[in-house]
């Protein structure tokens, strides 16, 4: 490596087992630098992954534990420099300090990079952009922000070292720290409201990102979504130099090409089928939902991108692209989802267990959708857990009204974040209040329940679960436990 990290250098991780801080690693140690780390005694499945790397960490935070010969100390965002004991230590010695994404920014330095923002569905079109970019053999690495099943459950993808492809954050800006040549939009609007107050805060952030493009960049969005076509035009306004390739229904109408305008959607034999415009052949997926046929539709105009700048100067790229187009379509009818994300945690007793990461009102309404028309013969059976006070406030009625494709909805308390503290007013209940009001006055939408704590829920769902169910727990919180809780019980008749 060159630049930020020194080829053997050796640096030391605070919050080593977060699922980006362990991508890192995984990156950084492939490139030959001598790590170790600390964190919480909790387990996470990325323990395993930094026992196979032999990554040595701590699992308490103590300031003995940094090595006075640290070339650099990273640290997750959870972690305050000043409170942490081992980052005070570290900035007393006078050693070199980065935050997570400003790591991942000076690492996205030494290649030609893009990065995939955007307030819904970009872990899943980073995960595709990662096995479109090995079936069509391009020496790219890719950092996804969950673990994904054709990454061998890892969250990095490791084909060469010329092209770096990752998830990026929008959270307090972090992704103006990446240095992007393309950059993958796929939705923009109102979200963490502890720092964007509001739709232009947050818009205007984006708009901030994408002009971190360099001359020529290529900005791939989705011209279906409001919030990223009016980003677009906005960053066109400032700078006409920035090449703009939509994709989506409306993508013929967009600024740009029109090669990956969405066409002929088909959801059949829990298959997904669809056409787009430049391409002579549909394309399939066994991911329900119309927003994973957008995700594909975004990850294949970045793979096309990445291919036409390798052929660049050496080979013919029409010829190139139609030789990889079966491997491409292989390669998308093969994904099958990452950790978190619609993933099925398997069937007992007749019923479908999933568990799903959206805890935003657009994600939890199209995820239900999809799954309604993937699955139209099942029961959906909802367990969701709203995750921090400022987002369930500030966006009440839009969850209320996310319901409507299950049958069955029960609530919980909200999963409070460490970067804010309740002060009365909206809580979980107040949720389960507003949805069954709305309910009342439409006249339509599912049944409701409420258990506070998550596994309260266990009796009332052991009783009334039914063959031919889909169970699918949602939110960024911990209600995954009352799946795997349901999941013992009807695989083996245990909830352990």
């Amino acid at each position: 490596m060159e630049g930020c990290f020194a080829p053997g250098e050796k640096i030391y991780m605070v919050g080593i087992k977060g699922t980006g801080m362990t991508a890192l690693a995984e990156l950084l140690c492939h490139d030959g630098a001598r790590l170790s780390g600390s964190d919480v005694p909790e387990v996470f499945y990325t323990d395993a992954i930094l026992r196979e790397l032999e990554i040595p960490w701590h699992e308490s935070f103590d300031s003995a534990h940094v090595p006075p010969d640290a070339g650099l100390v990273i640290h997750s965002a959870a972690y305050d420099r000043e409170k942490n004991p081992e980052l005070a230590a570290a900035l007393a010695m006078g050693l070199r300090v980065l935050k997570y994404t400003d790591a991942l920014g000076a690492y996205s330095e030494n290649f030609d990079s893009s990065g995939i923002a955007g307030v819904h569905g970009k872990t899943t079109t980073t995960a595709l952009s990662g096995v479109l970019a090995r079936a069509a053999s391009l020496p790219a690495r890719v950092l996804a922000g969950s673990a994904v099943g054709a990454f061998g459950g890892r969250s990095t993808l490791i084909l060469g070292g010329k092209y770096f492809v990752a998830e990026t954050c929008e959270y307090r800006k972090h992704f103006l720290s990446f240095r992007p040549r393309r950059i993958v939009l796929t939705s923009v609007e109102s979200d963490h409201q502890d720092f964007y107050p509001n739709y232009e805060s947050i818009r205007d952030a984006f708009v901030e990102y994408v002009l971190l493009l360099p001359s020529g960049g290529k900005l791939i969005y989705c011209a279906d979504d409001p919030g990223a076509a009016e980003t677009a035009s906005i960053a066109l306004q400032k700078r006409k130099d920035l090449r703009l390739v939509p994709y989506g229904a409306t993508a013929a109408l967009g600024q740009g090409c029109d090669d990956f305008a969405v066409q002929n959607i088909e959801t059949k034999n829990e298959r997904t089928v669809f056409s787009l415009k430049g391409f002579d052949e549909p394309f399939t997926l066994r991911v329900p939902g119309r927003h994973t046929v957008l995700d594909a539709a975004a990850a294949l105009a970045l793979t096309v991108s990445l291919l036409e700048t390798e052929c660049a100067g050496q080979r013919d790229f029409t010829a190139s692209l139609k030789e990889l187009l079966p491997n491409l379509r292989a390669a998308l009818e093969s994904f099958s989802g990452s950790r978190r994300r619609s993933e099925i945690i398997g069937e007992a007793g007749g019923i479908l267990f999933m568990d799903d990461y959206g805890h935003h009102p657009t994600a939890v309404k199209t995820t239900l959708e999809g799954l309604r028309e993937f699955y139209p013969r099942r029961r959906i059976v909802l367990s969701f857990m709203s995750h921090t006070y400022s987002r369930t406030a500030a966006l009440l009625d839009e969850f209320a009204a996310s319901f409507d494709a299950a049958g069955l909805v029960v609530l919980h308390k909200i999963y409070a974040s460490a970067r804010e503290q309740y002060r009365g007013g909206v809580s979980g209940r107040t949720l389960y209040e507003k949805a069954l009001e709305r309910g009342r006055k439409t006249g339509r939408g599912p049944e409701f329940r409420y258990a506070e704590e998550v596994l309260e829920a266990v009796p009332f769902l052991r009783s009334t679960l039914k063959e031919g169910d889909l169970f699918i727990t949602m939110g960024a919180g911990d209600n995954w436990k009352l799946g795997k809780a349901l999941y013992g019980y009807f695989r083996n008749g245990d909830t352990e």
